[in-house]
């Protein structure tokens, strides 16, 4: 009798692979209570107009983005805010560019028309002007949380860089320093492309002898008319381009019977509203105040600010919006003189606006201190002001982007500037600024000054804090 075989399942010869592994997911964040006393942020904005056109964000039609001419005449009179603006003022204007439909190719351009309603000449002064558009001049990319830049070349983002550039001071050649507008004739300010989906921000600091009124329009590209419908491509090559920027009188044609530009942001939630949750939506008007200039000090009898004991720390807060302000109660966003029914009741985020913090720290403590200063991002909270809660590590998103300038006295006493690049995420406690070795009734001037950046997300905190460990006698 022949001997019996084994017999095997169909699965027990046929190999089975290994099952998959999926990696765990990261820890999840752990909240950090930092004790540190926040305080109202000394002084208020200044009195000079902004005129910002941020909404909507995302365009994908050609019309109005944001007219302060009067309505009368036009197509659609709802579309124009009836505002002259005169001597002193700033623009900003952040946007993105995106295609209407999909057989979409040509760039939208962003202009701003200005219009003298007088019988007289006006001279219109560009004191400070930049613009730029995230590829080629500005891509987003990853950079470590601090990084020194005095020469303006670390930035990610149009915004980022605009801010950096006017921080320093840069005024960009593409702008001539001054326009002259004939009596009852309108002239461009400016007149760019966006590439579709990509973003162009622009700063501006303005002058004029006399009102005018200003509008910010987008419009794709015309095609060139002298080219033959046979000769376009289906897409432009970079030695190829079947379009050219608009003109004037194109402008103006859309001023006069062009509608505001879509798709609409959401609707803010009214500013009564203090539950559930909380529109604010993008800013579309002229609000009131660019710079907030002011001296920190104990009290406004005194012309020192003492700093903590050791180990101590207190915060200031920056750029503060209704519903968000640290439990201090104070909304440091700029109000509107005009705006569209659906847009943001308040200059929410406050960007472009300039804020130079001057800091007269002296050591009152008795004993040498270790004082740092830093910009730290911390967690929303309205219940109390003796402690900020953060994250570790940060969450991922980027809440802040941009260049902070700090003037102080070293410990040699020499008066040192530095510019440094700042990324922060929700959550962050950030890395000093600067170090200060400070003996017993020792005094330090020390000026903090920045553009609160596009693409950033308040608020955030100006920090003093003594260490716990002893004096170094590393200068910073």
């Amino acid at each position: 009798m022949l001997p019996l075989l084994p017999i095997f399942s169909l699965a027990q010869i046929i190999p089975v692979s290994p099952p998959t592994l999926t990696p765990p997911p990261p820890p999840e964040p752990k909240v950090i209570v930092q004790p540190q006393e926040v305080r109202v942020l000394p002084g208020q904005l200044d009195n000079v107009p902004m005129f910002n056109s941020n909404s909507p964000e995302v365009v994908q039609t050609e019309g109005i983005l944001l007219s302060t001419f009067p309505g009368l005449g036009t197509a659609f009179p709802y579309a124009h805010l009836n505002l002259a603006l005169v001597g002193r003022f700033d623009l900003f204007a952040h946007h993105i560019a995106r295609a209407s439909t999909p057989e979409e190719w040509r760039p939208m351009y962003l202009g701003v028309l200005v219009y003298n309603p007088g019988n007289q000449p006006v001279q219109l002064d560009i004191l400070q002007a930049v613009s730029y558009v995230t590829n080629p001049d500005a891509p987003f990319i990853d950079l470590p949380t601090s990084v020194d830049n005095p020469f303006g070349q670390v930035y990610s983002g149009p915004g980022s860089r605009l801010t950096t550039d006017i921080l320093r001071g840069v005024h960009q050649p593409i702008f001539p320093s001054q326009i002259l507008i004939p009596p009852r004739q309108s002239q461009m300010l400016f007149n760019l492309p966006i590439t579709l989906g990509n973003c162009r921000s622009t700063f501006m600091r303005l002058r004029t002898n006399s009102p005018v009124y200003m509008a910010s329009l987008a419009m794709y590209a015309p095609l060139n008319s002298e080219i033959k419908d046979e000769e376009k491509p289906d897409r432009p090559s970079p030695s190829f381009l079947p379009y050219r920027a608009p003109t004037l009188e194109e402008w103006q044609q859309l001023l006069v019977n062009g509608n505001l530009a879509q798709p609409r942001d959401r609707i803010p939630t009214p500013p009564h509203q203090t539950n559930g949750e909380i529109v604010y939506s993008r800013v579309a008007g002229v609000a009131l105040g660019s710079q907030w200039r002011t001296q920190i000090v104990d009290n406004p009898n005194q012309q020192s600010l003492s700093i903590p004991q050791r180990g101590k720390a207190f915060s200031y807060p920056l750029s503060t919006v209704p519903a968000v302000t640290l439990a201090t109660g104070q909304v440091q966003s700029a109000p509107m003189l005009v705006r569209y029914p659906d847009t943001a009741y308040r200059a929410h985020g406050n960007y472009g606006v300039h804020y130079h913090l001057t800091l007269p720290l002296v050591n009152n403590t008795g004993d040498s201190q270790t004082v740092t200063l830093a910009i730290q991002t911390p967690l929303k909270q309205e219940d109390r002001t003796d402690q900020l809660r953060f994250l570790e590590p940060p969450n991922g998103q980027v809440f802040f982007r941009g260049t902070v300038q700090i003037r102080y006295n070293d410990d040699r006493g020499l008066v040192r500037t530095r510019l440094v690049h700042v990324v922060q995420r929700r959550g962050q406690q950030g890395e000093p600024l600067v170090t200060l070795n400070m003996p017993p009734r020792d005094r330090r001037l020390v000026e903090v000054d920045f553009l609160y950046p596009p693409d950033a997300t308040p608020p955030q905190v100006l920090t003093v804090r003594s260490e716990m460990r002893s004096p170094s006698n590393k200068n910073p």
